[in-house]
């Protein structure tokens, strides 16, 4: 039994992770990885089998705001796409971008060459890996679990997936719904190394850069972090605009500034919480859609479990975390983290809850 479909009852993040179920040089490296982006290596990412023009049987579980549209592009690139999600909205939505739905895990990964999941939380991953995956799917298929989860989940079913005989990935990803349907996301991959490349050419078709972050759980440790910047940026920037506005300074100019100043961040110059200067963003549509602030609340959640179980001090981290839990306790978890500036600012009577 999988848990009901997230889709159906809040909006998903656009960063992210989650899904509707329970979705001229060579590769340089960086640090503690290797790193792969359109356009910029000489040659492209390895076939899966060898043989760049042959169709791939992919199965895809999780079809959620991000999951659609990844699935989407596997179809778009001339794969079979067999997905499942609980949601029959979700796969109407699959059927019309080319994929196939299926009525169960199970019969979607029956006879894959990749299986892809993107899953809301450890327990779905383990759970549908463990009783629905293993076992059902070929053992030549490539498992990428590319959910947002903890690290002692990721490696555990890289444990149960490996002494099953699987070759195993943890891949979650970064750059939202946007990058989701357009196939530009970021993954950050945990695998053995010697698989890297077949793994790569697995997410082709997803992504604009795939990074090997390190062995089995290291995917899951880069997102956890990264997006722990990502919610300490937003909430900073938030309150650099409301301080701005009550000493007289026009937002829009103070965007001016700072995307060409030191202050300058991804949550200033591609998803200003003030409505003009970056017209993608949320702030234009009443923070409609987006990045939850429950899945972003949910990632700062990991980074404390985590840092609480490492010894690490993180107090920003835990500021911001306890922040967005005040805004979600408001009413406010459906609509995009970027909406807390209307908190900061005193105004969420402009701001209908969701």
């Amino acid at each position: 039994m999988i848990a009901p479909s997230m889709s159906s009852t809040r909006p998903s993040a656009a960063e992210p992770t989650s899904s509707s179920i329970v979705s001229a040089n060579p590769a340089e490296q960086i640090h503690v990885g290797c790193w792969r982006e359109r356009g910029r290596a000489a040659n492209p990412p390895a076939s899966l089998s060898g043989d760049d023009a042959m169709t791939h049987k992919i199965a895809f579980i999780g079809l959620g705001n991000m999951g659609g549209g990844m699935a989407a592009n596997q179809a778009r690139a001339g794969h079979a796409v067999a997905a499942f999600d609980l949601a029959q909205a979700a796969l109407d939505r699959a059927a019309a971008a080319g994929c196939t739905p299926v009525g169960s895990v199970v019969e979607a990964v029956k006879d894959a060459d990749v299986v892809i999941t993107m899953l809301p939380a450890g327990p779905h991953v383990l759970k549908v890996y463990a009783e629905q995956i293993i076992g059902a799917a070929p053992t030549s298929a490539l498992l990428l679990d590319c959910s947002t989860i903890d690290v002692d989940t990721a490696r555990k079913v890289a444990g149960l997936a490996g002494e099953a005989g699987y070759t195993f990935a943890d891949a979650p990803v970064s750059g939202g719904t946007m990058a989701a349907d357009a196939g530009t996301l970021a993954f950050m991959v945990g695998c053995d190394e010697p698989e890297f490349a077949r793994i790569e050419a697995a997410l082709e078709p997803m992504s604009r850069a795939s990074f090997r972050a390190g062995d089995h759980g290291a995917g899951q440790a880069a997102k956890i972090c990264n997006n722990m910047i990502l919610g300490i940026t937003m909430l900073g920037t938030c309150e650099a605009i409301a301080l701005a506005e009550k000493l007289g300074l026009d937002p829009v100019k103070f965007f001016d500034i700072a995307a060409k100043s030191s202050g300058q961040s991804w949550s200033v110059t591609t998803y200003y919480p003030w409505p003009g200067p970056v017209p993608t963003a949320p702030s234009n549509r009443n923070y409609d859609g987006g990045f939850a602030t429950v899945m972003m609340l949910k990632d700062l959640k990991l980074a404390q479990d985590a840092a609480a179980r490492s010894g690490a001090s993180t107090p920003l981290g835990a500021q911001t975390e306890a922040l967005f839990q005040l805004f979600d306790r408001l009413g406010y978890g459906g609509r995009d983290f970027s909406g807390i500036l209307q908190m900061l600012r005193g105004e969420l009577d402009q701001l209908p809850k969701a």
